[in-house]
């Protein structure tokens, strides 16, 4: 093509794109003010100051969300955060403040939106007025379809009023607090209602028919709303086909096993009937004809016997929670069919079983959905079957503790590839712990009988909870178990491990390692000197050597430590006061030397004004294992971590301390116990003693301490056990009712100090035991000079008198007296 053509060509071509260009303008620009006309409705003056003078009474906004609700060039309140307004009037008909912990008070002036039809000021701290009563003129907001008020308390009851709102479809009163009132048949007028929750422990209901009136309900949650005197709830509830949800936990409902001659919630879905006490056959119920149910949550109903046939239709069941009902069921039907089924829960519950038997008995379906299972504290027996993957390999959490099964871990247990939690402690299982599933991430093992050595590769990279303790396990511990980057909570504690522990890489997410009564030996381990974030440090009952490192002191966050039962000696490292957060300190039966570190006012921990609390989101809450133990009361006691979390202590008994006690340890006092016993302290017990009051347990025996008892000590209200025996103490014991009753429960507690006396000791201060009669002697000691002196005087008044009477009455004597002088 010549070049002429060709740039004739192209221009053509720009000279078409121009046109079409400039032809398609005025049909954007119609679209662009169509759209304009659609999004450009500002909203109406009125509402934009009903909207500014709630925000007027809102005294706190943490989040900012109301920094937008100003006049000015922003002042289109439709443009607001949490403000919705109609496209093509601009009235105000969505108002969305929830989860913004807003504080202040919910201003009358909503009233002026008139048309709003979504109002949800849920998980706020709102009040209607300075009286805090619910705002009783939302009842007038005709409009409403969606109310949300979920968690704000109101120091009234719960109005009947809300039954005005002819056009609400949604109610969300969830956890909102209200003085006990009742749940008014008002409520029967919200003939659109869909959803409706009254979750609350105020509220009663002494007739619940007004629900029939709502035909188009499907969610409805009365948790904790006390149903005691309603006996028909069921028939009640039947005449509500629509109903998809029902939640009636914890109703005191008495009983499930009335008779329904028609079905009609062929809809329902999810029905919860967990912590009420009904207490007949599990049989007599009536829902097991309820075929549509997915979610059934049956726990602590304590229904009993055995589980009827029918459970075995209703091919639609996902959840069954059956879980702490007295151990008073049977489990013999045959659930195979139960294709959708993906929780199973039955802790505490059964009665007994065979646990092949069982695993027989679950969906054997070409996909099984089986998810979780549980049959925890069921008093189950039997062998552990080797081929139970066949059925059930999609399980994701396996648990099975506190029962009596036995046998050996199936050896493909490593083929189940979608396992994260295995639960088999408390058991009769033996053997070798074998392969694990790769995508494991909670093993407890526990308290079974497992034994030999743990192989080289323990096959979960992921793990995060490994508890391994109470068995027989033996040997090294092999090095790949320092290579898990992502455990949290390491438990290899009462087993037969020796040798010396190998150098682990850091493990940045441990913060539980307990490896107590073992074999293990060397020096206290360097490489627990990378755990950053470790909590809990368990070395006892070993056989490590060697001194305690300075660097100890930098594990800030050490919660609890206990190093007792080893061969450690040197000096207590200065720097383990800079342990502000412990809560433990144990470094008994050891051979430590050296004096008691004076700067213990620093661990905050320990005193009132710290008091330790449980952490929720603790990865080890849920175990019930004892992990730690400390010898307090004259006993060794061992502790789980439910109760460890609030243990405060310090043991460094039978060590070979010498110095004194030093005055800075009564500032702990939030400490439970004290055992100082068994070594070689001496000088005076601390005046101050008295002043730490929680404590609870002090033992300081068989030391060489001297000098008398404070009197402080009789200021200890809770304290249980005190030994002070052999030890060089003297003068008289500190009367106090609180000492008295310690003595009663420990009548050697004084033995050993030769020069104590006093009460409750048969040894006399002065000669006398009793202190009234030592008052009586130290009065006697007092008056009997002062009884000679007034004798002394006395005479010689009298005698005064006599020789003024005879100079008075006899002439010849004061001639007599006169010529003398």
């Amino acid at each position: 093509m010549p070049p002429l053509t060709m740039h004739r060509s192209a221009a053509k071509f720009l000279l078409l794109i121009v046109a079409a260009a400039w032809s398609f303008l005025p049909v954007s620009h119609a679209l662009q003010l169509q759209r304009d006309d659609a999004s450009g409705a500002n909203c109406l003056p009125q509402e934009r100051d009903a909207l500014l003078a709630l925000k007027k009474n809102i005294t706190s906004n943490p989040y900012g969300t109301l920094e937008s609700w100003q006049r000015g060039l922003n002042g289109d309140c439709c443009l607001w955060m949490g403000v919705t307004c109609s496209n093509q009037t601009g009235h105000v008909l969505e108002l969305d403040l929830s989860n913004e912990f807003l504080t202040g008070h919910i201003s009358p002036s909503l009233l002026s939106l008139k048309h709003l039809e979504h109002l949800d000021f849920s998980y706020n701290d709102f009040l209607s007025g300075h009286d805090g009563r619910f705002p009783e003129f939302l009842c007038s907001l005709k409009n409403l379809r969606y109310l949300g008020l979920s968690e704000l308390s109101f120091a009234s009851i719960m109005p009947a009023q809300l039954g005005n709102l002819s056009m609400l479809e949604y109610l969300d009163l969830t956890d909102a607090i209200f003085l006990p009132s009742e749940v008014s048949p008002q409520f029967g007028n919200l003939s659109n209602l869909r959803h409706l929750s009254l979750v609350s422990n105020n509220l009663y209901s002494t007739g619940i028919s007004w629900l029939i009136r709502l035909h188009r309900l499907e969610y409805l949650d009365l948790v904790s709303t006390n149903l005691y005197t309603i006996d028909n709830w069921p028939h009640v509830v039947n005449m509500i086909p629509s109903l998809k949800s029902l939640y009636l936990s914890n109703c005191s409902l008495s009983r499930a096993d009335q008779s329904l001659t028609h079905i009609n919630l062929t809809n329902l879905e999810v029905l919860d009937l967990s912590i009420n006490y009904l207490g007949h056959p599990i049989a007599s119920s009536w829902f097991w004809n309820v075929t549509s149910i997915q979610i059934l949550l049956l726990s602590g109903t304590y229904l009993y016997g055995p589980f009827p046939d029918a459970v075995g239709r209703m091919t639609s069941l996902s959840y069954l929670g059956f879980r702490k009902n007295g151990n008073s069921a049977t489990m013999a039907i045959d659930l195979k069919n139960l294709c959708e089924l993906r929780i199973l829960l039955l802790d505490g519950s059964l009665s007994s079983g065979n646990i092949t038997e069982f695993i027989q008995k679950l969906p054997r379906c070409s996909s099984s959905k089986l998810g979780e299972l549980s049959l925890n504290d069921n008093n189950m027996t039997g062998i552990l079957p080797q081929h139970m993957m066949e059925h059930i390999t999609n399980l994701s959490s396996l648990s099975l503790s506190n029962n009596s099964i036995s046998g050996s871990i199936w050896l493909g247990l490593q083929n189940f590839t979608r396992l994260e939690v295995l639960f088999l402690n408390f058991n009769r299982l033996s053997g070798h712990i074998p392969l694990l599933p790769r995508g494991l991430e909670r093993l407890d093992v526990s308290m079974n009988f497992f034994s030999g050595h743990l192989q080289l590769e323990l096959g979960a990279p992921n793990i995060a909870v490994l508890i391994l303790s109470y068995n027989k396990i033996s040997g090294p511990v092999p090095e790949t178990l320092c290579e898990l980057q992502y455990i949290n909570f390491l438990d290899l504690s009462n087993n037969s491990f020796t040798g010396e522990l190998p150098a682990c890489s850091p493990m940045p997410n441990l913060h539980s390692l307990l490896l107590s009564n073992n074999k293990f030996s060397g020096k206290f381990p360097s490489w627990i000197q990378s755990l950053s974030n470790l909590s809990l440090l368990d070395l006892s009952w070993n056989k490590f050597c060697g001194t305690l490192p300075m660097w100890i002191g930098d594990l800030v966050k050490l919660q609890f430590l206990d190093v007792s039962h080893n061969m450690f000696y040197g000096d207590i490292p200065v720097k383990i006061t800079n342990l502000r957060q412990l809560q433990i300190l144990n470094l008994s039966v050891n051979n430590i030397s050296g004096s008691i570190p004076l700067s213990l006012s620093n661990i905050m921990a320990m005193t009132k004004t710290h008091q330790p609390r449980p952490d929720r989101e603790s990865n080890v809450s849920w175990t019930d294992i004892d992990i730690m133990s400390a010898v307090t009361k004259h006993q060794q006691l061992k502790y789980a971590m439910q109760s460890i979390v609030y243990m405060v202590g310090i043991d460094l008994s039978l060590n070979h301390l010498t110095g004194g006690i030093p005055d800075e340890i009564t500032s702990l006092d939030g400490l439970r116990y004290l055992n100082l016993s068994r070594n070689c302290l001496r000088g005076n017990i601390p005046e101050n003693i008295g002043f730490m009051e929680l404590v609870e347990s002090v033992d300081i025996s068989w030391n060489s301490l001297s000098g008398e008892i404070p009197p402080t000590l009789s200021d200890l209200t809770f304290l249980s056990t005190l030994d002070l025996s052999y030890n060089n103490l003297s003068g008289r014991i500190p009367f106090g009712h609180q000492l008295e009753t310690v003595y009663n429960s420990n009548p050697s507690m004084y033995d050993g100090n030769d020069n104590l006396c006093g009460p409750p000791l048969q040894r006399n201060c002065s000669g006398n035991s009793d202190p009234k009669h030592v008052d009586e002697e130290a009065d006697v000691k007092i008056s009997e000079p002062m009884f000679f002196y007034f004798g002394l005087l006395s005479g010689f008044v009298v005698g005064l008198w006599v020789v003024f009477c005879a100079l008075l009455l006899k002439k010849s004597c004061r001639i007599a007296c006169f010529r003398r002088f």
